[in-house]
């Protein structure tokens, strides 16, 4: 619900049924509505737990759990936050404890279950991908799952996440607004039965989560060519930042004093990268920009650029999170994202994003960037665009460099300059750096269609309630 100025007129019949309730929260979350509009429609209508496995228990809250964290896979399960579950990469997210799943078994969750969000913003929703399968799931994050006799499980996710789906899973019995969200909450909400709608919709989100797996596989892929090519160790070290010593050269150290620079770890990548013959990124003909800092001034849709910030880029549905207003960017357009520009969030804590990067592909063309981005443009045919991004970004030797340059000790930033000066190898031959490339690429195409299918199985379902369920 939007916490701008709203004004409504509802009937007072609905004043009745809240109990009289005079406050705002039920009326303008569109719960009402989204009910009503159920109500009247003259297809069947079953209850969320007739349709989970199970019934009620099929809609899992997890419960609290310890929080005991381990650096490999070997020794723990890959964590997902209630953040993580909505991202589009999750080769680097946490892992916790196998222990810690052993004492409860609800904690790991399987391909094809809806997942949504029950604190902080709730309602947030993810269908569960292959890649998920056997991961370790936060407690801040509801388990549904399908009885697939009864039900296809990507129409439930599909239909939950319409416009009529949302507002009563955000709103709480008889629609008031919960800070929590329990199974019980969910458990009578009303899903109508649309015949041969729900396998469309089904297909489509089983192949957009299908189209998501298959980049994320290309993706590794390209990482590894470049690892392979190189002599690079899959991973230099479970953290960017581990207690240390190490010397340094006094011409180094008249550049950067801080002892992060030249922890060993960093040492050992830059070490690699010169085995590998690797020459700067501005010796590569790779551009780097940054937005300035201004007075952000957010505008209506349709008068202003769509703005993304560095937490922004890295989810799996790319949105203009708000309209930065046109006059304010000018005709200089360093703020402006490109298709095959490399974006690395250049702001946080060392361990988090900062570092971290993503590959542009044609959703972000023309977005407005925040100041916590940094663009990297290839401009030489030598070093294709998603050669440059596969190094920095799927290799802990890229990452490494990348973390070293972080600067400031409250909040750090990636100089740019700094950043510039990272040797990409040029052991790879053209066709390989190509080939690379064209995984990239290919890539972003599957996220990009991954998107497009989820939004058209979310219109079906819309459409076909609007339409009475026909």
């Amino acid at each position: 619900m939007s916490r701008t100025f709203q004004i409504k007129t509802v009937p007072s019949s609905w004043i009745e049924k809240e109990g009289r309730r005079l406050d705002c929260g039920p009326y303008m979350s569109g719960a009402m509505e989204a009910r009503e509009l159920l109500r009247q429609l003259s297809a069947r209508k079953d209850h969320l737990q007739e349709l989970t496995d199970g019934g009620i228990s099929g809609i899992i809250n997890a419960g609290r759990i310890t929080r005991l964290w381990v650096d490999d896979d070997q020794h723990g399960f890959p964590f997902l936050s209630s953040t993580d579950i909505l991202q589009a990469d999750l080769s680097n997210i946490s892992h916790i404890a196998k222990s810690v799943a052993r004492q409860n078994s609800q904690l790991l969750i399987k391909d094809r279950w809806t997942l949504i969000t029950r604190s902080g913003t709730i309602g947030r929703m993810a269908y569960s991908r292959a890649d998920m399968n056997g991961m370790a799931c936060t407690e801040d994050v509801l388990r549904v799952i399908p009885d697939e006799e009864k039900v296809k499980p990507g129409y439930i996710y599909a239909y939950l996440c319409t416009k009529f789906g949302v507002p009563l899973v955000i709103s709480g019995t008889y629609g008031s607004i919960i800070t929590h969200l329990e199974p019980h909450h969910i458990a009578d909400l009303p899903v109508p039965r649309l015949g041969a709608v729900e396998d469309q919709a089904h297909e489509l989100i089983q192949r957009a989560a299908d189209a998501q797996v298959e980049s994320g596989e290309l993706r590794k892929h390209a990482g590894s060519m470049v690892n392979e090519i190189c002599g690079f160790p899959e991973k230099l070290a479970p953290a960017a930042r581990i207690f240390a010593y190490s010397s340094a050269n006094s011409n180094d150290v008249l550049r950067r004093l801080d002892a992060t620079f030249h922890n060993p770890i960093a040492q050992e990548a830059e070490a690699l990268t010169k085995v590998a013959n690797g020459i700067s990124l501005s010796s590569a003909g790779v551009l780097g920009f940054e937005s300035n800092r201004m007075k952000q001034v957010f505008v209506e849709e349709g008068y202003g650029t769509p703005f993304i910030t560095s937490g922004g880029i890295f989810s799996k549905t790319i949105t203009p999170e708000r309209y930065l207003r046109n006059q304010l960017l000018g005709e200089d357009e360093t703020w402006r994202i490109n298709e095959y520009d490399t974006l690395v969030a250049r702001s946080g804590q060392v361990g988090g994003i900062i570092g971290r990067g993503v590959w542009a592909d044609s959703r972000l063309d023309g977005f407005a960037a925040s100041p916590h981005i940094l663009r990297l443009r290839p401009t030489s045919e030598e070093f294709p665009p998603g050669y440059v991004y596969a190094f920095l970004c799927l290799t802990d030797v890229g990452y490494q460099l990348l973390a070293r340059t972080a600067a400031g000790s409250s909040i750090p930033f990636l100089p740019l300059d700094a950043v510039l000066e990272i040797k990409i190898p040029t052991t790879p031959s053209l066709q390989q750096r190509q080939e690379i490339d064209e995984l990239v690429k290919r890539s972003g195409e599957l996220r990009k269609q991954s998107q497009e299918l989820e939004r058209e199985a979310v219109a079906l379902v819309e459409r076909a309630i609007e339409e009475g369920g026909r």
